[in-house]
């Protein structure tokens, strides 16, 4: 892994190819992990390179040699991967085999001959996991009895499922831990996996003394989705995850990543019961009874604990327990039972009044499954007085499924959903807003931030827009990706001169961007914690400002009652944070993606009758398939086919070491890249001499002494590259990233020149834009890798600007393009996302909201700027 540190060049040899050691070999012992108590371990202090290595290796695991077995071959198999990953029918499978039964004759041997050999395959297949089971629940509702069906796969058999894979037994983790790392002057405690907060040793020190015992822990999560285009058909699916898995495995798209185990009953509306109170609950219990059908063994392990000899050979009692409910705020309701948000306490989490919600510096008691129980005993008792208080509360008239789990408050495990509360929610008000402002000073504000926004620099994976006035979309990435377009467009647009109203928006959008971030983070510390805090009440006083400003503004509908669920349910997310980790282990957004091979498997592999059971059965035949896959990948890596390794050896997108060039362009001589470039670009003017200079005066600062002056003659070599990708440390996790920068005149038909973050001497870093990047071969010194770049180097002049104090920005100016220098690709820190500021020549704004990374950074740069 690499550090700042890492790219000092003093000192190095600049013609090397390798970077630097990314480690020093004096690293201290930087990581502390503290375990609960009763694993009965000494807290373990590790060096950064040991820190979150597995201690078992899978290469201990043992291998079957035939597992693409029930299939006969691995050839059947692997077909049947493929026609189910396609979602062929009927018709093409056949054809398909008819073809390959007549002209193959390969080392593999096929023996499907037809569809339904390949359905009793997939039925051997779907023997080993276990199958979903149909259901009918019966609720009365007004002296008749109500049928409704659900599908259900017992949480607890999905659990001995993956504890009975191989593969994944050397991943689990059972102890609670608290993990501290170094940060120059003491340890300082950090959040990242759900092991790592403060609910995980709450519970444990609640299990029965006297056992080895430990928490087994679910993430659920349910919401509909439509399957068909025209919305007439829908699902209902359950998704459960393992909260002892890493990170990685458990959000990943593998064996042991998210499941459908349920399919619940979607009441149909009512138009002349829509509303009522009594129906209202109705639809609840029939949520509620059905989700039962998942909890049977889980509600009665709980209590009891379930012996498993785990893969360290030591046999714990594992006690299920419900750790995170992941759902957007109308499931949240429905799993928590309140009343929604127009009732008087509309928080699945604590009991904030509705006329508090925009108060974020106003703290409430929280909810506990006690309070709620007692109120309904009340109800129970006495349904006028019942009612009185479960109204007050918030709470409706029905018993919570979830209570049945023994050391799992449901009000508890409801978790911040960034997805929904922010990208989907905060930032779609704060957008209508925007538009409503925009709109009052005139299509030539519109038009001036739509143009801005289309001309956005460009960043890899990192969505771009024509319009933001005109939207369709509500996709949760590509609204995240806008909020950040938008803040930055709209800084020279929604000045305080043009728009009070658009000024203090955009504050309150600069602090959003701030809060998401944070959030954002995957790793947390006390320090990450306490400035979010902070932060939340920067955005309290900013939508405090807003209204007041808007309360008086000529400005038609603009909100003033902000009194709504999204506006508070973020004041939760550092105890959310403290008690079960960062946000992704919470984040509805993996869930959601198992949305789509729903909608896949309904529009092209059913008939439309019986939805819900051929869905779950070709998903029940994924499920299998990965299983297979997991084992057979398993014995290709213990055989090391060598077709395998070269294939890995082939894969572009891995590489060792800091950097590596690609997109190489035919050699040219020094003379002709000056000649042809120089007349347009002022940066290209004496190039030949200015590299010269470069070589022998600056070479010897970095560390390589020349024995005479080195002369470049005009037909001197050099081979442009187009393409850089940069490996760096991140300083959130510590892991190692990757950047993807372009230098291209004609990238997808339009010039992209990326920017840096560069070690520029041993002390300085800097940012620089791409000119040129190039190898060259100097005879009987070595060969080179080098840039040249423009240096954002200059220094604005005068004090520093209102508009940057605001909204938190970091302003930085460009040398003349005359004034560019070469530095070696090696000094590259990582890539960069600037925002040329239209209303100053030559200035940049960094987008420090691009990624984690950045933003962590600019605000150390900030504190010692």
């Amino acid at each position: 892994m690499l550090t700042d540190l890492s790219f000092r060049i003093v000192n190095s040899r600049l013609g090397s190819v390798e970077p630097p050691p990314a480690i020093s070999a004096q690293r201290p012992l930087e990581f502390r992990t503290e375990y609960h108590p009763s694993a009965d371990r000494e807290p373990l202090h590790q060096a950064f390179d040991e820190f979150g290595i597995n201690a078992h290796p899978e290469e201990q695991l043992p291998i079957n040699e035939e597992p693409w077995r029930p299939f006969v071959s691995r050839g059947d198999f692997e077909f049947a991967e493929i026609a189910l990953d396609a979602a062929l029918n009927k018709s093409q499978i056949n054809g398909l085999l008819a073809l390959i039964g007549c002209i193959s004759r390969g080392e593999t041997q096929m023996t499907l001959k037809n569809d339904a050999d390949l359905c009793k395959a997939w039925e051997h297949a779907t023997e080993q996991v276990t199958p979903f089971t149909k259901h009918t629940i019966t609720v009365p509702y007004k002296r008749e009895e109500r049928m409704y069906e659900t599908h259900a796969l017992p949480l607890w058999e999905w659990a001995l499922d993956l504890l009975d894979t191989p593969v994944l037994a050397p991943h689990f983790v059972w102890d609670a831990q608290r993990v501290y790392k170094h940060n120059g002057m003491e340890f300082e405690r950090f959040y990242n996996e759900p092991w790592t907060g403060d609910r995980w040793w709450d519970v444990q020190s609640r299990l029965p003394d006297g056992l080895k015992a430990a928490p087994f822990c679910f993430i659920l999560y349910a919401d509909k989705t439509r399957l068909s285009s025209h919305g007439t058909v829908k699902a209902y699916p359950v998704v459960v995850r393992c909260a002892n898995l890493p990170v990685a495995i458990r959000n990943g798209d593998g064996i042991g990543g998210g499941r459908v185990v349920g399919w619940l009953p979607i009441v149909s509306e009512d138009a002349d019961e829509e509303g009522k109170p009594g129906f209202v609950n109705f639809k609840r219990v029939v949520w509620h009874e059905s989700f039962q059908k998942l909890l049977e063994m889980v509600a009665r392990y709980s209590k009891t604990g379930y012996s498993h000899q785990c893969f360290d050979k030591i046999t714990r009692w594992l006690f299920p327990i419900l750790l995170i409910l992941s759902a957007d705020y109308e499931e949240q309701c429905m799993m928590s039972l309140i009343r929604g948000q127009n009732c008087k306490c509309p928080c699945p989490v604590c009991i904030v009044p509705l006329e508090e919600l925009h108060n974020l510096s106003k703290t409430f008691a929280l909810r506990s499954m006690q309070d709620a129980t007692e109120a309904l005993n009340v109800y129970k008792i006495s349904k006028g007085r019942g009612e009185a208080l479960l109204k007050a509360l918030g709470l409706r008239a029905v018993a919570n499924i979830f209570w049945l789990i023994a050391y799992s408050d449901p009000h508890e495990a409801i978790s911040f959903d960034r997805l929904h509360a922010l990208h989907l929610g905060m930032w779609k008000h704060l957008l209508e807003e925007l538009k409503k402002i925009l709109k009052a000073l005139g299509r030539s504000a519109e038009a001036k931030l739509e143009n801005q926004v289309a001309e956005f620099p460009r960043w890899r994976n990192f969505n771009h827009f024509k319009s933001i006035i005109h939207i369709t979309f509500s996709d949760g990435n590509k609204m995240q990706d806008l909020s950040k377009q938008t803040f930055y467009s709209a800084l020279n647009i929604l000045t305080h001169r043009a728009s009070p109203e658009g000024f203090q928006l955009l504050r309150l959008i600069g602090s959003y961007l701030q809060l998401d971030s944070y959030i954002g983070l995957d790793v947390h510390t006390t320090s990450t914690l306490a400035a979010l805090d902070a932060e939340l009440l920067v955005f309290n006083a900013a939508l405090k400002d807003y209204v007041e400003c808007a309360s008086m503004s000529p400005i038609e509908d603009l909100k003033l009652d902000w009194d709504f669920p999204k506006t508070h349910l973020w004041k939760h997310v550092t105890r959310d944070i403290q008690m079960k980790g960062a946000a992704r282990n919470y984040s509805t957004h993996p869930n959601e993606k198992l949305h789509g091979p729903l909608k896949e498997a309904y529009e092209r592999q059913s008939n439309g009758k019986d939805v819900a059971g051929q869905i779950l059965r070709i998903d029940q035949r994924k499920y299998a398939v990965k299983l297979l896959r997991l084992h057979v990948d398993a014995l290709d890596e213990q055989r090391s086919l060598p077709d395998d390794e070269a294939e890995a050896e082939a894969r572009p997108d891995v590489f060792e070491g800091h950097v590596k060039l690609g997109s190489p362009q035919p050699p040219v001589s020094i003379q002709d890249i000056e000649n042809s470039r120089s007349q347009g670009d002022h940066a290209f003017r004496g190039f030949r001499r200015k590299f010269s200079d470069f070589v022998n005066t600056s070479l010897p600062g970095y560390g390589y002494q020349l024995q005479r002056w080195v002369t470049i003659p005009a037909n001197f070599q050099i081979q442009e590259h187009r393409y850089l990708r940069v490996n760096y440390e991140s300083v959130v996790d510590w892991r190692q990233t990757t950047d993807y920068l372009r230098c291209n005149p004609h990238f997808h038909g339009h010039p992209r020149y990326d920017c840096a973050l560069i070690q520029l001497t041993q002390d300085v870093s800097a940012f620089v834009q791409l000119i040129l990047m190039f190898k060259c071969q100097l005879p009987d010194v070595g060969s080179f890798e080098l840039a040249l770049v423009q240096p954002f180097t200059a220094g604005v002049i005068g004090a520093p600007r209102r508009i940057d104090r605001d909204f938190q920005l970091t302003r930085i100016k460009a040398v003349s393009r005359e004034s560019s220098i070469f530095v070696p690709l090696r000094s590259f820190i990582r890539g960069a996302m600037l925002y040329p500021d239209p209303a100053h020549q030559d200035e940049f704004i960094v987008v420090d909201h691009i990624d984690s990374d950045m933003f962590m950074r600019m605000k150390t740069r900030a504190r010692y700027r």
